[in-house]
């Protein structure tokens, strides 16, 4: 699976409409969300804003008035077909006037989708997994170390009986990084898997 690296646009005219097509990287619905309204807010006299968003856990479509099928379905299947996910896909069209027919309109809005996925840069999508690090007050600076040595960013610190930092690394480097932790740190630090702090 791929991802965006950040967002890129493509237009095209077919038979005298306008297709704006925007690929967005986004992590959540609620952002894709606040990006789709301000996309439409830039376009107050568009036709039709139909969109598509495959994001982990989530997803959605929307034809936006466009005949069902027409427009959502070609674009989540470019999408499919690019192997592409924490993306919100928009195709903004400003109509010209000459009706397209089905085919027509489903050809239009994949070309539109291709367009800007062409103009994007893709990376590998990282599996993630989330640990919780906890150690005594006395031990923080060696843990932040270690965590400095393995280019692991600090997601949250806790602090009551103990400290807890939350980290995310890459899954394929889990096993590598677990026995580190313990070659290096082992006596004085406790790893809990998992995105809460409570276990």
């Amino acid at each position: 699976m791929y991802q965006i690296k950040q967002a890129a646009q493509a237009e095209t005219e077919i038979r005298k409409s306008r297709f704006i097509a925007m690929a967005l990287p986004v992590s959540e619905r609620a952002q894709a969300l606040r990006e789709l309204a301000r996309i439409r807010s830039e376009h107050p006299s568009a036709r039709h804003v139909c969109w598509v968003l495959l994001c982990v856990g989530d997803s959605g479509m929307d034809d936006d008035g466009e005949p069902s099928g027409t427009a959502a379905r070609p674009i989540y299947n470019v999408l499919m077909h690019r192997q592409l996910q924490n993306v919100l896909l928009v195709v903004v069209r400003y109509f010209g006037g000459i009706k397209l027919g089905a085919g027509g309109l489903m050809r239009a809005y994949s070309q539109a989708a291709v367009a800007a996925l062409d103009a994007a840069e893709k990376t590998p999508v990282v599996a993630l997994a989330s640990w919780w690090l906890a150690c005594g007050f006395a031990h923080e600076n060696s843990l932040r170390h270690w965590c400095l040595q393995h280019d692991l960013a600090i997601a949250e610190a806790r602090y009551d009986e103990q400290v807890r930092l939350q980290v995310s690394l890459p899954l394929v480097q889990a096993d590598t990084l677990r026995q580190s932790l313990l070659d290096n740190l082992g006596g004085v630090v406790v790893m809990h898997d998992g995105a809460v702090g409570d276990g």
